[in-house]
């Protein structure tokens, strides 16, 4: 076997995994549902198992990924059209408390052990099954919760204030560089930019580490200089 030919199984497959990906869509890891984790493994296989078999050509491996990949994007169309085939392939959430009250068939059903709920419940910041009102084990393993009112966390709504929503911040100056892209995205031109480092006192784009921007909060500025003098107030 040459090495040619396992470098060009590692490039086709790696091209055909990549493609395979972008049309399955992105998904975090926390999303992924077990048919999702198990395909994802099966691509991997395919590739893994090609490298150093000199019976299969890097066509072949192109050829079993394309075959795969098809087959899942069939899957997936007809998963998003058809419920009882999503429930089927991907599985459903599972209420796992309602109104404080346990469902003990599906905690039997998930093989959960109140040990384990209380771990998940941990990971969300709750410490006290007393505070869950409905709580909910989502395909892809996580949970989701609702609290009881006397014990969320209090909202600008609760209060009856009305807050203004924060404005997107951008990165006009990243690391002694203007972000020209950000700045034709916002509408913004570099002679506006330069203004308006000069009136908050920064006239030397060189000087400055980042410089971050929204419509509500104005300049949030950083320099060189200020992390020196973080660093040496440290020592």
């Amino acid at each position: 076997m040459t090495y040619m030919n396992i470098g060009l199984k590692l490039f086709f497959g790696f091209i055909a995994l990549l493609l395979v990906t972008r049309l399955l869509g992105k998904k975090e890891i926390s999303q992924l549902t077990p048919f999702d984790f198990i395909y994802s493994i099966v691509l991997g296989g395919i590739l893994e198992e090609s490298i150093y078999d000199n019976k299969i050509s890097p066509f072949h491996v192109w050829f079993a990924v394309f075959v795969w990949g098809v087959m899942l994007f069939i899957i997936e169309n007809v998963s998003q059209r058809y419920d009882k085939v999503r429930a089927l392939l991907k599985g459903e959430s599972s209420i796992l408390i309602r109104d404080g009250e346990f469902n003990l068939k599906e905690l039997e059903a998930n093989h959960l052990e109140m040990e384990q709920l209380r771990i998940m419940l941990r990971q969300h910041g709750v410490f006290s099954l007393r505070e869950v009102c409905d709580l909910y084990l989502e395909p892809g393993g996580t949970v989701s919760l609702k609290k009881y009112a006397k014990f969320d966390a209090v909202t600008p709504a609760m209060l009856n204030l009305e807050p203004k929503d924060d404005s997107i911040n951008f990165l006009f100056v990243d690391d002694g560089a203007i972000n020209e892209e950000i700045l034709r995205y916002t509408g913004k031109s570099k002679e506006w930019l330069y203004t308006e480092l000069q009136k908050e006192g920064y006239p030397i784009i060189q000087d400055i580490l980042y410089a971050e921007w929204s419509e509500t909060d104005g300049f949030f500025i950083k320099t060189y200089s200020d992390q020196k003098d973080d660093l040496s107030k440290e020592n």
